[in-house]
């Protein structure tokens, strides 16, 4: 872990910028600009938020380039301007962080490991965890407390397995695959039809798997199904938040990210770089193209094309979206007009 900064200057340094003002104001930590104390270093990312600064206790903030502002007393207050703010504050959280808290380098003594599991070097396995029969683990995964492997599992290496975690059997996972607590990789997919006499549901058995390419994350409570046939899966550098559901035979590409509450039905087909805003839905069956965003909120109901910006429900043309919800808002205005040329034709004002 990269060590943290103690002034303007190494912080500077750490992100890649250009300084202005007090290179040894004292760096403590990072804070919002309205609850930055004089000891940490805050950031900007637009106009809106640069008029704050001047009411901030923040000694130090990392900058948009683009934007206007001015350091106020340099002998005490600096400023630190980046082309990419968010970026440099993703760099300076990561040395800020504390060190995560981890299973001892081991195998804890009430882990239950079936023999015929097959384990790489230096792994830290948590109380109470279980793996399966011919279950294989990576180099120098991490399986806290509670999580379970199924059998025939295959897991990169340093993986990430939260609390109370569960991969289903035979689901395959990449290096660097984090699971966050309470994720479920694998559970069977839903699918059920009426019996011959309509009397009961028959269920329909799903022998696929899941896939989970490199460097995948899942959120906490997040379910992702296995595939009827073949596999569910999603692409290298995926994030999906918390809270979601990825149905079965889902085919999510590289790069996109996914925000909580969002409902992938199944067989659904997702592209690279996509952006889906959370609480939406997505319909049995869609193809949303490559770098497409879905405002959130969206209820996909169609075939997205690649780079198209959707809002609304049913989804549609972000700009569309907007002019819609303008002319909603006049609908009262519009009724009273309404009313008034009905009732009097010749003086409808």
């Amino acid at each position: 872990m990269t060590q943290a900064p103690a002034t303007a200057a190494e912080l500077a340094k750490l992100v890649g910028g250009q300084l202005e003002g007090c290179a040894n104001a004292c760096v403590r930590g990072m804070n919002t600009l309205e609850d930055a104390a004089h000891d940490e270093a805050t950031f900007i990312v637009s106009e809106k938020y640069a008029a704050q600064w001047k009411r901030s206790n923040a000694c130090v903030a990392v900058i948009e380039k683009s934007v206007a502002c001015a350091v106020g007393d340099p002998s005490r207050r600096a400023l630190i301007r980046v082309q990419h703010a968010e970026l440099a504050l993703a760099t300076a959280l990561q040395a800020f962080s504390l060190a995560p808290e981890l299973p001892a380098l081991g195998v804890h003594a009430s882990a239950v490991i079936d023999s015929t599991a097959t384990l790489g070097r230096d792994l830290r396995i948590g109380p109470l965890v279980v793996i399966e029969r011919d279950a294989r683990i990576g180099d120098r995964c991490v399986l806290h407390a509670g999580a379970r492997i199924g059998a025939q599992v295959i897991m990169g290496a340093d993986c990430r397995v939260h609390p109370n975690a569960v991969i289903r059997e035979r689901c395959k996972l990449g290096a660097r695959v984090v699971l966050n607590a309470g994720a479920v990789i694998g559970s069977d997919g839903f699918g059920y039809r009426p019996s011959a006499d309509a009397r009961s549901m028959i269920r329909i058995p799903h022998l696929g798997i899941v896939v989970l390419e490199d460097d995948v994350e899942i959120g906490a409570n997040t379910c992702v199904d296995r595939a009827k046939f073949g596999a569910t899966s999603i692409g290298a550098h995926t994030k999906i938040d918390n809270l979601c559901q990825v149905g079965h035979n889902c085919r999510i590409g590289r790069m996109t990210v996914i925000a909580g509450l969002t409902g992938i039905s199944g067989s659904v087909r997702i592209g690279d770089g996509v952006q889906i805003g959370g609480n939406s839905g997505l319909a049995e069956h869609c193809v949303v193209g490559n770098d497409v965003r879905l405002a959130g909120g969206s209820g996909v109901t169609k075939d997205v094309p690649a780079g198209a910006i959707w809002a609304g429900y049913p989804a549609h043309d972000a700009r569309s979206e907007l002019r819609i919800l303008a002319a909603i808002r006049k609908l009262p205005e519009w009724s009273r007009m309404f009313r008034r040329l009905k009732a009097d034709p010749r003086n409808p004002s």
